[in-house]
């Protein structure tokens, strides 16, 4: 190789070495530094409550400077919002599992929901607090409707149950909308209620507390629709 080739092939080899470190490439460092400050800011805020934690302890938690906590979150609000996020997202999934993995029979698919929430809940008491204590305090939540947007995934799952669950029923899909959406209120507040009391009360206790409106729902419709049924058969 000529003088010429060497000084040609030396920055290219510089530069390879300036995009790799450790085997990793710069965007997959930053986002290795994302997650650690995700998991770190799951374990503070879910152990001292967010506004008890700040950005320096969340990167104390992660072992990383304050200037890479800035690379990826602007506020320690836009972290907390990601955690909570993911947080609902895995809660989510695992009621609709649990219900779908129940049989047919809507008194089943009730049990199996309620207790993978309440299950999910008290087994996860960092989950518990982020998600039914601290977000219902942090303004940021609220001011980008995140909170809001949440409840009413909630409150889809429990309209599209009702429907799936009484495809004859004779209500408008508004009317069934509200339902749900009290519904959902109803079991967010003793949700709210048992992770605040620390589970104080048992899990039976509280799946028979949340169990009797959606049991009383499906009695009230199921005799609608026997009433219906009966008005056809007459006329």
């Amino acid at each position: 190789m000529t003088e010429t080739e060497k000084q040609v092939a030396t920055p290219t080899v510089n530069k390879a070495k300036e995009r790799q470190f450790k085997g990793l490439s710069l965007s997959e460092r930053k986002q290795q530094r994302r997650e650690k400050l995700i998991e770190a800011g799951l374990e503070a805020y879910g152990t001292h409550g967010f506004f008890s934690v700040t950005v320096k302890d969340i990167c104390n938690e992660a072992k990383l400077t304050e200037r890479y906590f800035y690379e990826s979150f602007k506020k320690s609000e836009n972290l907390f919002q990601t955690i909570f996020l993911q947080l609902i997202d895995q809660l989510q999934q695992n009621v609709m599992q649990a219900i779908v993995q129940a049989s047919a029979d809507p008194k089943k698919m009730i049990e199996a929901g309620l207790t993978a929430l309440l299950t999910t809940l008290k087994n996860n008491p960092r989950m518990a607090r982020i998600i039914y204590i601290d977000a219902m305090l942090v303004q940021e939540l609220h001011n980008q409707a995140t909170i809001h947007e949440t409840m009413s995934r909630f409150d889809r799952m429990i309209q599209a149950f009702v429907m799936a669950s009484m495809p004859h029923i004779k209500i408008s899909e508004d009317e069934i909308s509200l339902v749900a959406s009290g519904l959902n209120g109803y079991v967010t507040q003793i949700a709210i209620r048992w992770v605040m009391s620390g589970f104080k009360q048992s899990m039976e206790e509280v799946l028979s507390s949340c169990s009797i409106v959606f049991l009383s729902l499906l009695n009230t419709f199921s005799v609608e629709i026997q009433e219906n049924s009966t008005e056809s058969i007459d006329i």
